[in-house]
């Protein structure tokens, strides 16, 4: 199994996610007063199917919790996974829950 590593290259407004050293894939984000939008993720074909985004995606919520921040999730995977874990609803501006299925 191969060793991976999360961070947020917030220079890039991206969280990164590598496997053995080598970026596997990412999930780019907007800042906004109190909040970021993950507008966009892919994880690299090569690697794909290995739970890499999932785990992408737990990271990347649970540092906008520690940060305390609001999440937009207008990228489609970062919304379903947050259906499939509603324990990160609340994440998301109460008023807006609705607009993403939450």
């Amino acid at each position: 199994m191969a060793e991976i590593s999360i961070a947020n290259d917030r220079e890039q407004h991206r969280y990164v996610i590598s496997a053995d050293g080598v970026p596997a894939g990412f999930a780019q984000y907007r800042e906004q007063p109190g909040g970021i939008v993950v507008t966009h993720a892919e994880i690299d074909d090569a690697v794909g199917g290995q739970g890499l985004g999932s785990r992408l995606a737990a990271f990347l919520l649970q540092d906008a919790r520690d940060r305390d921040l609001d999440v937009v999730p207008q990228c489609p995977f970062v919304r379903d996974y947050m259906v499939r874990h509603p324990e990160h609803s609340d994440l998301v501006p109460e008023e807006r829950r609705a607009e993403f299925g939450l």
